[in-house]
């Protein structure tokens, strides 16, 4: 039932238009790569992510990964799948040429992770820890500790691990007790973590963790935390050493992605060697913290894109009960009855805007890192960072919402296990809390992100919204007007939200952060929607130079309406939670709801 069809036209179209891939491809360092290539690219990893990949994601569900005798062990398909994936090259993409890498865009990269995570989640979240822990090492370690790892991390030979959460430290980080005592040219790293994806399995034959911990002299709180890459075996060139007193302890029974092991590591004086300056490993931690969140909210679009195409053709395929509209005395497939065409239509048209937002700040991030103007490269910047926190959110909270909605066109038949509807609702719920809760995403866009500029960065988004909307008066003249009337409230929320800290009433506005959060990323899918009708609009006009078809493009514009008329509305409602919803919530005592 379940048949995965990697949606490579809509990333086509997407990766054109609001990956900006023409600007990307432009940027110094591009020069070898082209649009054919980059399609491809995404062919050959749509094929990947439906063919092995994909099909080991329902194994891994039934037979997660086991903890036995103090070892991880894992479903033989996902190994046979994760050799594949690496001997392909495809954990490489975006890697660093000097290292065996490929280098290639963000939006590339971007593109075929969507592909990764709806084939199957769970597996692909040790490929992405891989990458974020490579990142890190890149951009802050020397180039002794780069020449030890990163060559065989670039290979898939060796994984990557983020090791934040202790006990008594979940989000607030600035309680992390873990010790690093130096000896020689290295440290003894003891103390214990917990929720650590892939922190152990039997996939590759060493994991390199990235650990924070404390010197000695540290200073208290989150100053004194420095970052230390600490193998499971000693590394002694390219052979692997002895063990490393790296042990699992146990792993997390979990209502989703079984096939990942979750994992409570114990550190015993195990060596490390530490990233950078002491005391700054939070910051150089975010470098992999920013790609895991920008890859989480990838995965909830990703989760919720793959069951929404096992519900249309579950509504394609169920007869049941005659059209409402009575156009015949026969029952007729559900897909006919308009509820059931809501459900679908909303989950198609929110995951066309959640592709382009993400695909729109993986441009940005490209952008960020080579364009030649400084200050261009400077506002990427800042937009880009604008844009984390809510992709992560609001694609993960979509995810959760869209892909429930995926589930009740089955009706009850949704419920039961064997149709594979509630493994998307079980793997998709983590993403809204890991990688930092949504709660915390919210509280980051409204403090450093929309406060900190006085809301600068905010209204560079709602000027380019403005702009697509007066483009789109002449195409859409009703829904320019939409997306005109939604503009003029979210200012009035920038403007309202400023004033309360202002005010120094922050505990008001950190009450309407979530849903500022999600305020934002309605206007912003609306915006890149608008973007999306034009082009489509343009290939209309000059069918002979399109890429694709006729059909594909006027789809594109009817989605986009479902857009205007039933998602775009609920700015209205958030904006009144936002100004007026806080004290109805802070005038209850904490202690008496």
């Amino acid at each position: 039932m379940d048949n995965y069809q990697p949606p490579i036209d809509d990333l086509r179209f997407a990766i054109r238009t609001h990956g900006v891939l023409d600007e990307v491809l432009a940027l110094p360092g591009n020069e070898e790569l082209d649009p054919d290539t980059v399609d491809s690219i995404l062919e050959e990893a749509g094929k990947f992510a439906a063919d092995l990949w994909g099909q080991s994601n329902e194994i891994g569900d039934k037979d997660g990964a086991k903890f036995k005798d103090g070892k991880v062990l894992t479903n033989d398909k996902l190994r046979e799948a994760y050799q594949a994936f690496c001997e392909a090259g495809w954990i490489s993409l975006h890697a660093p040429l000097e290292f065996g890498g490929q280098n290639l865009p963000h939006i590339v990269s971007a593109a075929c992770d969507e592909l990764w995570d709806s084939g199957n989640l769970a597996l692909s979240l040790l490929p992405m820890l891989s990458n974020g822990a490579m990142a890190s090492i890149a951009r802050h370690g020397d180039e002794h500790l780069k020449n030890l790892v990163l060559e065989k991390m670039v290979t898939g030979e060796w994984s990557g691990t983020m090791n934040l959460t202790e006990p008594q430290a979940g989000s607030d980080l600035s309680f992390v007790a873990t010790k690093a005592v130096p000896e020689g040219d290295h440290y003894l790293i003891s103390g214990q973590k917990i929720f650590i994806t892939w922190g152990d399995h039997d996939l590759c034959n060493n994991i390199i963790h990235l650990v924070l911990a404390r010197l000695p002299d540290a200073p208290a709180g989150s100053r004194g935390i420095s970052l230390f890459v600490v193998p499971k075996f000693h590394l002694e060139g390219d052979n692997v050493g002895e063990f490393n007193n790296v042990n699992c302890v146990s792993i997390e029974h979990k209502m989703g992605i079984h096939g990942s092991p979750t994992c409570v590591m114990e550190f015993d004086q195990a060596k490390g060697y530490i990233i950078g300056e002491p005391n700054k490993g939070l910051r150089y931690m975010f470098t992999m913290m920013n790609h895991a969140r920008l890859n989480v909210g990838i995965e909830g679009h990703a989760v919720a894109e793959r069951a929404f195409q096992h519900a249309r053709e579950y509504a394609i395929q169920r007869i049941q009960s005659i059209d409402v509209a009575k156009k015949s005395d026969k029952a007729v497939p559900i897909i006919q009855h308009p509820d059931v065409r809501r459900m679908l239509l909303v989950q198609k048209t929110t995951l066309q805007a959640q592709r382009a937002m993400y695909l729109m700040t993986a441009s940005l991030l490209d952008k960020a890192a080579h364009h030649p103007n400084p200050d261009e490269a400077a506002q990427c910047q800042r937009m880009a960072e604008f844009m984390v926190p809510i992709i992560k959110a609001f694609c993960t909270e979509n995810g959760v919402t869209l892909t429930n909605l995926a589930l009740q066109c089955f009706g009850g038949m949704g419920y039961i296990e064997e149709t594979g509807a509630s493994q998307f609702v079980r793997d998709v719920r983590i993403t809204p809390i890991y990688e930092g809760t949504n709660g915390i995403q919210a509280l980051d866009l409204l403090g450093r992100k929309t406060n900190a500029d006085k809301g600068a960065t905010a209204n560079l988004f709602m000027k380019r919204i403005e702009r697509y909307a007066e483009q789109l008066e002449d195409l859409m003249p009703v829904e320019a007007l939409q997306i005109q009337k939604g503009l003029i409230t979210v200012k009035h929320c920038i403007q309202g939200l400023i004033a309360l800290f202002n005010a120094h009433e922050i505990e008001k506005a950190a009450a309407g952060s979530i849903p500022y959060l999600m305020m934002m990323g309605t206007m912003i899918g609306a915006g890149e929607m608008a973007k999306a009708c034009m082009y489509a609009k343009r290939a209309l006009n000059d069918p002979d130079n399109a890429m694709l078809s006729p059909d594909f493009y006027r789809r594109k514009i009817e989605t986009a309406k479902v857009y205007f008329d039933y998602v775009l509305p609920q700015v209205n409602s958030y904006t009144t939670r936002i100004l007026e919803g806080a004290d109805a919530i802070l005038s209850i005592d904490p202690y008496e709801i």
